[in-house]
């Protein structure tokens, strides 16, 4: 899809309106029935747009993702709603009603921010992307609050705007960008643009290194149902300030700069901390709400002997410590008739498709393994989540 407006004349809203849900099996069948009526490329399109608007569900939902319209790359980069959502809560508690949203992909974060009553700016390079972000606002209701503009982020004058989002391309030709010197554009640019405002706010990749953060910003990772989905770099708040941020909710745990925790023997219980918890270094706190240590000085899995019910981390109760063998393995779970086998690794090179092919699980029961280290020895922890029945 290069040209959106065909899909925005009658012809081609009452087309994505008669592809509607259509299965990929139906796909063919309807194209070629269509066409009979309309231009075969504007049946593709409208077919092409249906299957994103299906993939888009997952992120926007489902009443939204039925009227917004998308791109290949605008469903894979969008900020998930809830996601979104959070950012734009934050914005309007600090009192920001205008932002400049620079890099704006097909305008999630837009909608957010217009939906908490805040006039946003949305700006992207790319003319397809532009019209797309453009024919969101317009299709969901926003467009009073949303200007879109195509042009270069780098040339849009960003004073008079209360607050600057950016969220610079982490992909290249080659995939994923891990420098943020390689994000496009730049982190230390981006650093420059937020400076321009009260307010900023910097989306990046959850696996930023900690020292990649500058001083005068706050970083908060967030994730979603148990999920990491970004980190965020946030000036005019808290300079200094890492936290967690645990969506839905929100849950929000904060640094407190606590040191590692002890390495202690393996408890009844080990916990496994979300992902935002552990790349935000915040085990710590964690482990001292549970009265826990850590199994092994590398690994983020804590353990105690009490079992307290915690938003930042899932517990499970342990019923066996082995030595790694996947011969003794195997022949515990047979011992116990498990059938259902789930397999989580911290510290191991085993992969848990290739473990569980090798035991062979069968019977009517249920268990988790921990591949790990404890006390820096290859370990396996049997158990089952905290509260199910043995």
């Amino acid at each position: 899809m290069n040209d959106l407006a065909p899909l925005l004349s009658p012809e081609g809203r009452a087309l994505l309106e008669e592809v509607r849900g259509t299965a990929p099996a139906e796909e063919l069948a309807v194209a070629t029935r269509l066409r009979r009526d309309h231009p075969a490329e504007l049946v593709s399109a409208a077919l092409g747009q249906a299957r994103l608007r299906q993939r888009a569900v997952a992120k926007f939902g489902a009443g939204d993702a039925g009227r917004m319209f998308f791109t290949p790359n605008g469903v894979e980069q969008s900020t998930r709603a809830s996601v979104a959502a959070h950012r734009a809560r934050r914005f309007a508690e600090v009192g920001v009603a205008s932002v400049a949203d620079l890099c704006c992909g097909i305008g999630g974060d837009a909608i957010a921010m217009a939906r908490a009553g805040i006039r946003v700016l949305a700006v992207d390079r790319d003319p397809l992307t532009a019209a797309v972000a453009r024919a969101n606002a317009e299709a969901l209701g926003l467009a009073e609050l949303i200007e879109v503009r195509e042009a270069d982020v780098t040339d849009v004058d960003t004073a008079g705007f209360d607050a600057v989002f950016v969220d610079p391309a982490r992909r290249g030709g080659r995939g994923r960008v891990f420098d943020p010197e390689a994000y496009s554009p730049p982190l230390s640019w981006a650093v420059r643009a937020a400076g321009t405002a009260r307010h900023a706010a910097l989306k990046v990749a959850p696996g930023i290194p900690h020292e990649a953060v500058p001083a005068a910003a706050e970083a908060e990772w967030i994730s979603d149902g148990g999920d990491v989905k970004e980190a965020v770099l946030w000036f005019g708040t808290e300079p200094g300030a890492v936290r967690a941020t645990l969506l839905p909710g929100p849950r929000t745990l904060l640094s407190r700069g606590l040191p590692d925790p002890a390495v202690r023997p393996v408890g009844r219980y080990l916990y496994e901390p979300d992902g935002a918890v552990v790349r935000s270094h915040l085990v710590a706190e964690v482990a001292e709400q549970l009265d826990g240590g850590l199994l092994d000085a590398t690994i983020a899995y804590v353990t105690s002997d009490t079992l307290r019910p915690n938003p930042y981390a899932t517990a499970y109760e342990i019923t066996d410590h082995l030595p790694f063998n996947v011969k003794k393995l195997k022949a515990l779970l047979r011992e116990r008739q498990v059938g259902v086998l789930t397999v989580k690794k911290r510290g191991s090179a085993v992969e848990p498709e290739e473990l569980r092919r090798k035991v062979k699980p069968q019977g009517p029961h249920a268990a988790t393994v921990f591949l790990t280290r404890v006390a820096g020895a290859p370990a396996m922890l049997v158990g089952r989540p905290a509260g199910a029945p043995g």
